[in-house]
């Protein structure tokens, strides 16, 4: 091995080394990119806070993750999908929100009023948020109440209120709008859905939260209902004919003026022919009287024996009743109160609709739909709308040709070819891109190079070298003539040396002449330079066979 390595360089097997080692390195690489599995989306829409939390708990677990767009996507290996998401699920990642299970911990010992009656709050908003993001079309929300506190000897008590942010992929109804207000009312004791203000991520106001009461409540909504109403007909009647001519092929415009003029009217009628005993009260009273002469005088002779029995006999009594009775009778009375929306107890005062209906293509060619079809949609338009003509309502049918639109929901999503998705596609064509660019690597840099270090040292190619200075391929050199430059830069006389094969002896006399001072000098100082190799060349001479 010593040998070899001074017979190739150190610094050429330095070189060599580090090809091989950077090859290997890079072929490790490729295993790695091939062997590593498929990533997909463990979750994405994280908040800052939830994705360092998920994060973290990766990185206990020892699971390798990939975090994108500001962290809010983490990709986890595919196959590990499922299992990480239960394992989080069981510690609450990624928390939306804090629920009742604030109220788990055990260090609950010691807590004040005032910090259990925060965490009272808070699950109930967490709860709340919890609920209202299971709504179709809600991303995140966040839900503020405000409960105030009776206070003590108070007569007057505030009204709870609340206030919801919501994030929405698309435009909430007027219905899912309501449905959050009654929700969040509902959840909390004497909160009224007025009292409950709802805004989303782009700062448009959805509900006022301003509590409202009768005829108030009533204007502020009139301009919602209208809009409600005009939808609902609108519906009723593109479902209806596209039934019909087909989905795509019908628009319907309906336009409604309502009236929401409300009217209340209290009446009373008296029936003179008709009395009815009210009340009934009955006075009775009774009196005894006693008369006598001298019952009321007293004297020395009243008062003597035999006096007192005649003034007894001289008493006179009398008795004395009255009874009054007295009847109160009431004159019946009928007490109507009535409220009449609109005019004559109707809220709709006109209705109009238009409705273009689209022609059929027969052979590639439009074809306006007939009068007669025309007219029959018209009858059903009217009977679906219940059309009053006494209250103006109009009702246009038109045939009009569409713009050629694609009306079509969606195309089938093809079926992947040969099983794979794109992943798994892109996974093969990264493998046979590597793995092209490794075959090249092994064909033309660790081939000739592996070729080239267990090769034997041409004597030609090193003379050459020797000779001058920098290897020359294809430059062919008789080994006597290197022999006899060798000795006439060591002073010898020229003279004839035997190679080691008889073909190629060569007369040292032929070639005086042209065998220059400047090469031999040359040769010497090459030699001087490089003493090692010009041994190893000797060497190789004097072992070849003869």
């Amino acid at each position: 091995m010593p040998d070899f390595i001074k017979a190739i360089g150190a610094a050429r097997f330095g070189v060599m080394a580090g090809v091989a080692a950077a090859l290997t390195a890079f072929f490790l690489y490729v295993a790695g990119v091939i062997s590593e599995p498929p990533k997909t989306i463990l979750f994405s829409g994280l908040e800052s806070r939830d994705a360092a939390a998920v994060t973290a708990k990766l990185d206990a677990m020892n699971v390798p993750y990939e975090a994108k767009g500001d962290g809010a996507t983490i990709l986890v290996p595919a196959d590990q999908v499922t299992k990480l998401r239960m394992q989080l699920a069981q510690e609450n990642l990624p928390a939306a929100g804090v629920g009742y299970e604030i109220f788990d911990k055990s260090d609950a010992f010691g807590t004040t009023a005032f910090v259990q009656n925060i965490n009272r709050l808070r699950a109930l908003e967490g709860e709340l948020a919890r609920s209202i993001q299971t709504i179709d079309g809600i991303e995140s929300v966040r839900v503020h109440l405000v409960i105030p506190e009776r206070q003590i000897f108070s007569r007057d008590s505030q009204s709870p209120s609340a206030s919801v942010v919501v994030k929405t992929r698309a435009m909430l109804a007027h219905g899912q709008v309501q449905a959050i207000q009654h929700l969040v009312a509902a959840a909390v004791a004497s909160l009224s859905p007025d009292r409950v203000a709802i805004v989303d991520d782009r700062g448009n106001l959805l509900a006022g939260g301003q509590e409202k009461a009768g005829d108030d409540a009533a204007a502020g909504n009139s301009e919602q209902d209208t809009t409600d109403f005009e939808d609902r007909m609108r519906r009723r009647v593109e479902s209806m004919v596209a039934s019909i001519v087909g989905q795509g092929h019908v628009r319907a415009e309906v336009t409604a003026e309502m009236n929401y003029t409300h009217t209340t009217s209290t009446s009373e009628d008296y029936n003179p022919d008709s009395k009815v005993v009210r009340s009934t009260q009955t006075v009775e009273q009774n009196s005894n009287d006693s008369n006598g002469a001298g019952a009321g005088a007293v004297s020395v002779g009243n008062a003597l024996p035999g006096q007192q029995n005649s003034a007894a006999a001289d008493n006179t009594k009398s008795t004395s009743g009255r009874t009054e009775e007295t009847t109160n009778y009431e004159i019946s009375k009928t007490v109507t109160t009535s409220a009449t929306e609109g005019k004559d107890g109707n809220t709709l005062k006109r209705l109009s609709i238009a409705v273009a209906v689209d022609g059929t293509t027969d052979g590639g060619g439009y074809k306006p739909r007939s009068t007669q079809e025309l007219k029959q949609i018209d009858t059903l338009v009217r009977s679906a709308i219940g059309y009053d003509a006494a209250r103006g309502d109009q009702v246009q049918v038109v045939n009009m040709p569409f713009a050629r639109v694609d009306t079509i929901g969606g195309t089938p999503a093809p079926s992947p070819f040969l099983g794979l998705d794109g992943p798994d596609w892109f996974k093969i064509i990264e493998a046979a891109i590597l793995s092209v660019t490794a075959l090249l690597i092994g064909l033309f840099v660790m081939r000739p190079l592996i070729a080239r270090m267990f090769s034997p040292i041409s004597f030609a190619a090193a003379s050459t070298q020797i000779a001058s200075g920098t290897p020359a391929a294809g430059q062919l050199a008789a080994p006597s003539a290197q022999s006899a430059e060798a000795h006439a830069s060591q002073g010898h006389a020229p003279a004839q040396i035997s190679a080691p094969r008889r073909e190629s002896m060569i007369d040292i006399s032929q070639i005086e002449g042209q065998v220059r001072e400047s090469s031999v000098k040359k040769v010497g100082e090459v030699v001087q330079a490089h003493p090692e190799e010009a041994l190893a060349i000797l060497r190789t001479w004097l072992h070849q066979p003869v």
